[in-house]
Order: structure tokens, then C-alpha cells, then sequence
């Protein structure tokens, strides 16, 4: 997948969501946020602190706030999009520019701004130790570069790879995940490094 390297190219990318897309950049615009471009998307910051960013998907367009779990959501128009893994991330969908009432999208960002502004942030919770699933650990018992080069990677991302196994129900799967990982090991990339 082609990631934008500006937020122009990022609208023209998304051409299906252009009506929508337009309305809300031109929202942000219209605050003391400034426009930059993170993990493929635009994304508004209030001295460097990321607020809302644009989004596009299959089936709608959004703005995902980074602390919109503190906003009040009085119309309830804020989806987890991750429940259970994203405490303070929320997003609000559009399907059409129907959809869009400026007026409360604007108290939504106002209300997110005077947070950020405000110090207010959802800390991330620390998450306990992980466990190097029996696949794993086979595979480096028996190649040891595979397992130098594993334990050079940071803890999140040694976690990121053992999650990625052990989350996977049936032994199928988890074999088939451990042989797509190997050679990213190998290659020193993290899982997610594509998202980065």
C-alpha cells in the first residue's frame, strides 16, 4: 500500500471521500491547529500534540480524536474503534456529507483543543510482562539467528510479535503467522513497522 507523503496527497488518494474530507480539513483549518501529515494521514496538532486526525476507509470518512475518550459526547457520535485496546483514542464516522453538522463537529474539536491545551491526556496503562508462545520459541531454539535477532528488538516490539502469535486460536493460524514474521525478523523489521 502507497502511504501519502502529504495531506494533499492523502485527498487525492481518497477521491470517493473527497466531500467529506474537504468539509472536515477545512474545519481543522479554520483553528489554531496546524496540518501535518502522520501514519499516512492528516493530522492536527496544538503545539505539537496530536488532537484530531482524518481518516478513510472502506465504508466512511472520519476524524479520529487522540483523547476522545475525555470529550463529553453529548450527541454519543464517538465509536472505540478498538474496544479494549485504545483507552483515549475515538473516532466519529461519515458516510455522506449529509452526515455532517458542522456546528457540533466544531464543538467536538474546540472541546478537544481546550483539552490538549489544558494538559488533559489519557496515559496509556503499562501492560504486565508477555509470554514467548511454545511456536516461537521452537522456531529459535532451532536457529539461533533467529534468536539474536530477535532479542536485539525493543520489548514492545518482541511483545508485538509474541501477541501477534499467541492471539491466534487455532494452530493453523499460529503456524502461519510464525512463518510470515521469521523473515521479518530476520530483516530486523517490527510487525508493525509499515504503520510507523
Amino acid at each position: 500500500m502507497k502511504y501519502p507523503k502529504t495531506p494533499d496527497e492523502f485527498f487525492v488518494m481518497h477521491a470517493q471521500w473527497l466531500p467529506i474530507l474537504e468539509v472536515l480539513r477545512e474545519l481543522m483549518l479554520n483553528t489554531e491547529m496546524e496540518e501535518t501529515l502522520k501514519w499516512g494521514a492528516p493530522t492536527y496538532t496544538v503545539n505539537n500534540k496530536n488532537v484530531v486526525a482524518l481518516g478513510a476507509f472502506k465504508s466512511y470518512a472520519g476524524l479520529w480524536f487522540f483523547q476522545g475518550a475525555l470529550l463529553k459526547d453529548p450527541k454519543k457520535l464517538l465509536i472505540n474503534a478498538q474496544e479494549g485496546k485504545t483507552s483515549a483514542l475515538r473516532q466519529m464516522r461519515f458516510s455522506s456529507v449529509g452526515d455532517l453538522d458542522v456546528d457540533v463537529i466544531a464543538a467536538y474539536v474546540d472541546e478537544a483543543i481546550g483539552n490538549q491545551k489544558a494538559g488533559l491526556v489519557i496515559k496509556p496503562q503499562k501492560k504486565p510482562g508477555f509470554t514467548i508462545p511454545e511456536e516461537l520459541q521452537k522456531a529459535m531454539d532451532e536457529d539461533a539467528d533467529l534468536k539474536t535477532k530477535y532479542d536485539a528488538f525493543s520489548h514492545s516490539h518482541r511483545r508485538e510479535y509474541a501477541e501477534y502469535i499467541s492471539e491466534a486460536k487455532r494452530i493453523e493460524t499460529r503456524i502461519r503467522r510464525l512463518e510470515k514474521i521469521i523473515p521479518m525478523i530476520k530483516n530486523k523489521k517490527g510487525l508493525n513497522d509499515k504503520y510507523r
